[in-house]
């Protein structure tokens, strides 16, 4: 089941679902436009993007390696700036959500109903239609996931597309899961605030009621 925007801010109420900052204005209000569409929510892009270079190297997930740190360490870090970053055609970047996102299993609501959430992350039409493709291949967000959410961006268009910290850049939805899952050792990227997928600050843990 899709969460609607209603239920989605419910469940930001309750604790279920965690985005901070929360987006606003919660509702449509003059002169301020609203992040909630019927049934997602839109995320704003940080100012901080990873630019992975070329090199003498091969990607190996099955190496063993600590791939976030072995991709950060082959990648060029910038920071966008006001005035913008044009992503030139063909050109891939990861950037990061300014939103981090915390989708907690262990929940009253959750134990006593037997549910949970999980989410996924896809673009939006506005810039899709640009040629941009800003979240491919990977838009789950699993229940128990916490940090940032990391954007693979990369330009398909037929000219250069212009990032600006803080613009809306991708759409969260929200799912419910029936039942709890019994959730995996691996952590890989549970707790990132990186786009690379380190864990460089831990967020302080809402202090929201559950």
């Amino acid at each position: 089941m899709i969460l609607s925007n209603i239920e989605m801010q419910r469940a930001m109420a309750e604790g279920r679902l965690i985005i901070e900052p929360q987006p606003l204005p919660l509702l449509p209000t003059e002169g301020q436009k609203c992040p909630y569409d019927t049934h997602a929510v839109n995320l704003r892009l940080s100012e901080e993007l990873s630019v992975p270079m070329s090199g003498p190297f091969t990607f190996d997930l099955m190496g063993g390696a600590d791939f976030s740190e072995f991709l950060s360490r082959n990648s060029e870090k910038t920071t966008i700036q006001a005035t913008g970053y044009a992503l030139d055609k063909g050109k891939f970047v990861l950037g990061r959500t300014m939103e981090y996102i915390n989708l907690p299993v262990d929940h009253p609501i959750n134990r006593e109903e037997k549910v949970c959430l999980a989410a996924r992350i896809e673009g939006r039409s506005s810039i899709a239609r640009c040629g941009v493709l800003v979240h491919f291949t990977a838009p789950t967000v699993h229940p128990g996931f916490e940090g940032t959410l990391t954007l693979e961006i990369i330009n398909m268009g037929p000219a250069s597309f212009m990032l600006r910290p803080g613009m809306p850049i991708a759409q969260l939805i929200i799912e419910e899961v029936k039942g709890i899952p019994f959730e995996k050792t691996d952590t890989t990227f549970k707790g990132q605030t990186s786009p690379e997928g380190r864990v460089k600050e831990r967020k302080p843990k809402s202090t929201r009621s559950k």
